[in-house]
């Protein structure tokens, strides 16, 4: 596709930038609603309507064909040129995340009441760092906050703030743990002193299968990734609270210094949810921060029926909780929650051109205090919107529907003999792989690992089906991750067909 120029100078002398912002003027309305339009058939047509969740180009393909285009041309075009070659060679080349059988990773279909809030989102622009950029926006977030801390079970002393996710938030656990831990333990403040002398000595708790973002966070927080101590999981991949207290003695043996004991609620690849209360005993125990990261399982509390599995979530320090999961809202959208809000203390700071200290005293609230961004999207809004869309009880809903398919599809998988199950589903994770001999001895392992890799990248050529993959000690696995309720049994079957049927072509080749 060409794009044709336009020069600038003969744009600017007919509008004066009019149709490039959104304004009261009958021309700028009249722009805006074009480009809406345009967008809105774009998403129709080359999104939507697509019937395979995946139909694109292969990345050698698709990358020689975005290498033709320049991304800054001398003179701008007409917006409906650009957003065409958007749609013809980005939305084609997309992964399909509403169609029932885009079942890889923790990526949601969007509801569309939040698809609409977006709209309201990103055209008022409304910046969450101070109060006078976002008046009404950041009263209703702290709203949404209040009500999150009520369900998760803090009392009037909790407190949170929206982040762009579960790395966001679990590094901010992790922040507060470090700085709470110096500051009473050692009476050492790190914001002011930078780390103490003991830093090297920190140690931080979690399983096995916690997310990467834990080792992450330490490693930004200055203590390394060495800091953290993965504690072996148990068969059913949770972390088990005897192995935490066998840990930490072994570690206060060394004179080492535990500061926080992580639990998951929803490991990335299981769906394994660790036991909270014992975790949050143990915690107390030992004096550790205790945070749980719920960024995937923390719809559960939606659940009348699965909500008990999140039992003990109210112990924690602080609470990791994703939207952008099993809330079903769009890129980016997630909460960071602290039992006790005068833990924000730990990293407040002022700017007089943001947050002054009269705002305070006259109790106007600035959100950035809590923050570790400044400049911060009004994403609590899409989330306010479905949930008065919805209500509490079609969330609940759609996320047992989920629950449901996952239990019946590891039933499947289990009466299969080309299919070994790994897990029995916690949440609506499914892992399994296909064994090209019923004979664990008569393959190579190494063999074996290709052959599911081969079949996961076959189905997503073929339109059939995108899956993630993953390993467990040595050997490959594929898994299901079945977010979208409107996928069905129908589908599970069909695509475990398909890979049984690639697994024996692919047999059949050597």
């Amino acid at each position: 596709m060409v794009i044709q120029s336009v020069n600038s100078s003969i744009v600017e002398d007919l509008d004066s930038f009019e149709s490039y912002f959104l304004t009261d003027s009958p021309q700028s309305i009249a722009a805006y609603r074009e480009a809406m339009v345009t967008a809105q058939e774009a998403i129709i047509e080359d999104f939507a309507s697509q019937k395979q969740p995946y139909s694109g180009a292969n990345p050698q393909d698709l990358a020689k064909i975005l290498a033709t285009i320049e991304p800054c041309p001398e003179f701008g075009c007409q917006l409906q040129q650009i957003l065409k070659y958007i749609s013809e060679n980005i939305l084609k080349n997309s992964a399909i995340v509403s169609h029932p059988t885009c079942i890889a990773h923790l990526h949601c279909p969007p509801l569309l009441s939040s698809l609409a809030a977006e709209v309201l989102i990103s055209a008022s622009n409304q910046s969450m760092d101070s109060w006078d950029q976002s008046p009404g926006a950041t009263l209703l977030e702290q709203r949404l906050i209040d009500w999150l801390c009520k369900i998760f079970g803090y009392d009037a002393k909790g407190d949170g703030v929206f982040t762009s996710g579960g790395t966001q938030s679990n590094f901010m656990g992790l922040l507060l743990a470090r700085d709470a831990f110096a500051l009473r333990r050692l009476n050492w403040s790190i914001q002011q002193q930078g780390l103490p002398p003991e830093f090297q000595r920190f140690r931080i708790l979690c399983s096995d299968v916690s997310h990467f973002t834990i080792r992450q966070a330490a490693s930004l927080l200055g203590l390394g990734q060495q800091a953290v101590v993965m504690v072996e999981s148990d068969r059913n991949y949770c972390l088990d609270a005897d192995a935490v207290e066998r840990k930490l003695a072994e570690l206060q043996s060394k004179d080492l210094l535990p500061i926080a004991l992580v639990g998951t609620v929803g490991t990335t690849d299981f769906g394994s949810i660790d036991p909270l209360s014992e975790l949050a005993d143990c915690a107390r125990k030992y004096g550790l921060w205790f945070h749980v990261d719920a960024a995937y399982g923390g719809a559960l509390i939606l659940s009348d029926k699965h909500k008990h599995k999140i039992d003990g979530v109210w112990a924690a320090d602080s609470i990791t909780v994703d939207f952008h999961k099993l809330f079903y809202q769009p890129i980016s959208c997630g909460a960071f929650l602290v039992k006790e809000r005068d833990n924000f203390e730990l990293i407040k700071l002022h700017a007089d051109y943001l947050n002054p200290e009269t705002n305070e005293d006259a109790g106007i609230p600035d959100l950035v205090t809590k923050s570790v961004q400044t400049t911060r999207r009004f994403d609590a809004l899409k989330l306010f919107v479905s949930l008065h869309s919805l209500g509490r009880k079609k969330f609940a809903r759609m996320i047992d529907s989920t629950i449901e398919l996952a239990q019946e599809t590891a039933s499947l998988i289990k009466s299969k003999e080309k299919l070994e199950l790994a897990n029995y589903p916690a949440i609506n994770a499914v892992v399994f792989r296909y064994l090209p001999s019923q004979n664990a001895t008569d393959f190579d392992c190494k063999r074996a690992n290709q052959v599911n890799s081969q079949i996961r990248m076959q189905l997503m050529q073929q339109g059939i089906a995108i899956l993630a993959q993953t390993k467990i000690g040595e050997l490959t696995y594929l898994k299901f991750t079945l977010l979208n309720p409107r996928t069905s049994v129908v589908d599970i079957k069909r695509v475990l067909q398909a890979i049984q049927n690639i697994g024996d072509e692919l047999r059949g080749t050597e």
